[in-house]
């Protein structure tokens, strides 16, 4: 980093998305991230077990902040001069107060997806920092992981290669199986949503964003229901829809977290974008770390091309196999960082993934009806 953006970061939150993807993904980048010099949340015990998880990971011990202590709060954070950046992981409807906080405060921010509870909410927050905060050259980012997801990348630039013809259509299938065991239910801002969708919304996000860098057109239109099949995943666990794009091609962009056993999640699940002159999946499977001997997850595109000789006539396909570890949010915080350096690849766009939320927005509330995506956010 350069010499203008050496001081230190900070982690606002101190739930399990902070413990276990975004510290590990801070140990991963090493020297490429900024020192984490604190750390805070509502509550003291969770705030020093972060830090304590980050003494280990990182090995350096970062601040304590949290509410009750006026000396120790958020305010006495954003504070210090030696902290340029912060990393906001939140629950959904208080980010974006804590955002425009930030901001005020001089700091450069990565905020947890989705941009705000709905596309209204995110509209207004967008424009209040293009208008107020971009001209003094603050950076402010949203942190979707699955844009930052290399298999994504790699099927969309297969796409924009050629290699499948121009797309005719698509279906992206997510089902998910949440009960109450579930660590992510028990996550109390979860357990009793205060925003649209409940899961749809907060997990939904992410295959939006996939879709959004796969496909070579943007998405326009959508028509779909959506419904509730677990009472206490209440407000909404499914959607149906389907999607036009501006190009014209369309496809089928299903989600649940009411599968009705894990089994469930399995089935039909991934991406399949089909074309002209071949087709191409996107799924999540497991390989054999042969250093660790391990299997772990990665995301594998399957790239079927079609052949065809001087008359025209179809021959065998041309099969290609693109394996990309999981490594989002590691990629989505090297992004931002660079940014602070001046160097921005355009990652987390605060515009892309408010069209995520719309989609989802739509979905929820289409009953059938068509919405046209573009005035969605354009009224918003």
């Amino acid at each position: 980093m350069s010499a203008s953006n050496t001081a230190g970061t900070a982690i606002l939150g101190a739930g399990i998305f902070a413990k276990e993807a975004h510290l590990p993904a801070l140990q991963l980048l090493g020297p490429l991230a900024p020192k984490l010099k604190a750390v805070y949340s509502r509550s003291e015990k969770s705030a020093r077990q972060l830090a304590a998880q980050a003494t280990t990971l990182l090995n350096t011990t970062p601040d304590v902040y949290f509410d009750g202590n006026p000396s120790l709060n958020l305010d006495a954070l954003l504070a210090r001069s030696d902290i340029s950046s912060v990393i906001i992981i939140l629950p959904i409807t208080q980010q974006p107060s804590i955002v425009l906080k930030a901001l005020a405060a001089g700091k450069h921010v990565l905020s947890e997806k989705p941009v705000a509870p709905d596309a209204a909410s995110g509209a207004k927050l967008i424009a209040q920092y293009e208008a107020q905060y971009k001209p003094k050259g603050l950076v402010w980012r949203v942190a979707e992981n699955f844009e930052a997801e290399p298999a994504f990348i790699a099927a969309g630039r297969a796409i924009a290669a050629g290699k499948i013809g121009n797309v005719t259509f698509f279906s992206s299938r997510t089902v998910n199986f949440i009960d109450k065991d579930s660590k992510w239910y028990k996550t109390p801002w979860r357990t009793v949503p205060d925003y649209q969708g409940g899961f749809l919304l907060d997990g939904g996000v992410h295959s939006v964003a996939a879709l959004r860098v796969i496909l070579p057109s943007a998405m326009t239109h959508l028509s779909g229901f959506a419904s509730l099949n677990k009472e206490w995943l209440a407000p909404h666990d499914t959607i149906n829809t389907i999607i036009k794009n501006a190009d014209g091609s369309h496809g089928i962009f299903e989600l649940s977290f009411a599968a009705p056993s894990p089994s469930r999640s399995d089935a039909g699940r991934g991406i399949v974008i089909t074309g002209t002159d071949g087709w191409l999946e996107v799924q999540q499977t497991l390989a054999r770390d042969l250093i660790r001997n391990v299997e772990k997850p990665i995301f594998r595109v399957t790239i079927k091309s079609a052949t065809r000789d001087t008359n025209g006539v179809l021959g065998p396909e041309k099969e290609e196999v693109i394996d990309e570890p999981i490594r989002g949010v590691e990629l989505e915080q090297a992004s931002f960082f660079a940014a602070l350096d001046g160097k921005d690849d355009g990652l987390g766009s605060p515009l892309g993934t408010l069209k995520d939320v719309a989609v989802i927005e739509a979905a929820l509330t289409s009953g059938g009806e068509l919405v046209d995506l573009e005035k969605l956010i354009s009224q918003s």
